[in-house]
C-alpha cells in the first residue's frame, strides 16, 4: 500500500519514501509531485507532504513535509514543518519540526530548525541555527550563561568574578 512498509503493513518513515521514491520514480503519500526534468518558477504553498526531484526556483512553505529526491535543484526560500533532503539547496530554509540530510545532499545557505540529523558525506556550506524559539521550553527550566556554567564548574564565587571584572575594565586602579 502508498506510504507503507512493503514488508510489514507500518507507515512508512519519511527515509524510506524518499528511497522507496527513488527507486520506483513515483510518489508515495503526497499531495504534490515536481517530477526529473519539471522547471517550476514561483511560489509553492501546500498542506500536507510534497516531493521534489526537477528545478525549483522561488519560495516554498507548508507547514508540512518536503521531500526533496536525489535529482532535485532548489534555489529558493523554504519554510516547512519538516525537510528531507537527498538534492541540492541553495537559500535559506526554516524548518518548525526538523531536517534530514541524506547523501548526496548538497546545502548552500542558511538553516533555522530545532532538530537536524545529517549523514556523512552531506556537504553543507552556510550557517545553522539551533533554535529553541521552535520548540516549547519546558516550563520550569533554568536558564545559565555560558560564563556561569563555567565559572560553578572550576568553583570561582561571584566576588572573585566581579573583581577580575573590575581590574580588567579599569574601573578599580589597583
Amino acid at each position: 500500500m502508498w506510504g507503507q512498509d512493503k514488508q510489514n503493513g507500518t507507515p512508512a518513515t519519511d527515509e524510506q519514501q524518499v528511497q522507496d521514491q527513488s527507486k520506483s520514480g513515483g510518489p508515495v503519500d503526497v499531495n504534490a509531485f515536481v517530477g526529473t526534468g519539471v522547471e517550476f518558477k514561483g511560489t509553492i504553498s501546500y498542506s500536507g507532504t510534497v516531493r521534489i526531484d526537477g528545478f525549483l526556483e522561488g519560495e516554498i512553505r507548508t507547514d508540512g513535509t518536503l521531500l526533496i529526491g536525489e535529482e532535485a535543484v532548489i534555489q529558493a526560500t523554504i519554510s516547512a514543518g519538516k525537510i528531507v533532503c537527498k538534492g541540492k539547496i541553495t537559500g535559506d530554509v526554516v524548518a518548525t519540526e526538523g531536517v534530514k540530510l541524506h547523501v548526496p545532499a548538497v546545502i548552500t545557505g542558511s538553516v533555522k530548525t530545532p532538530e537536524i540529523s545529517m549523514e556523512a558525506g552531506v556537504l553543507f556550506n552556510g550557517v545553522l541555527e539551533m533554535s529553541q524559539g521552535v520548540r516549547e521550553v519546558p516550563q520550569g527550566a533554568t536558564k545559565h550563561t555560558l560564563g556561569a556554567v563555567v565559572a560553578e564548574a572550576i568553583g570561582v564565587t561571584n566576588d572573585i568574578l566581579k573583581k577580575e571584572l573590575e581590574l580588567t575594565s579599569g574601573s578599580k586602579k589597583a
